[in-house]
C-alpha cells in the first residue's frame, strides 16, 4: 500500500495565482491554480480578493466559497521550493 502524502499545514496566496504551501513533513513546495481558472468552479479565483481569501483546513486548502483542492493533488502538482 501506497503510504500518504503529507497534507498542508500553512499556505500564503501569490499575486502569479500560486500558493506557497508549506506540508507537515516540512517541505516548502509552490502550486500552480492557474491552470485551473478557466474551470467553472474556480473561475471566482481570478479576482484577486477571492484568491487571497485560501486558508487551511483539515490538511488542505480551501476558500471562503467552499471551494477546495485535494491535498494528495496539491503535494503531487507541486514543485519544490
Amino acid at each position: 500500500m501506497k503510504p500518504m502524502n503529507p497534507r498542508v499545514a500553512a499556505v500564503v496566496p501569490r499575486a502569479d495565482r500560486t500558493l506557497e504551501l508549506t506540508f507537515t513533513n516540512g517541505e516548502l513546495r509552490r502550486f500552480d491554480v492557474n491552470p485551473l481558472l478557466g474551470y467553472p468552479v474556480f473561475q471566482h479565483l481570478r479576482e484577486g480578493s477571492e484568491f487571497v481569501q485560501v486558508r487551511v483546513d483539515h490538511g488542505t486548502v480551501v476558500w471562503r466559497s467552499g471551494v477546495d483542492l485535494c491535498p494528495d493533488t496539491l503535494y503531487e502538482r507541486s514543485e519544490p521550493i
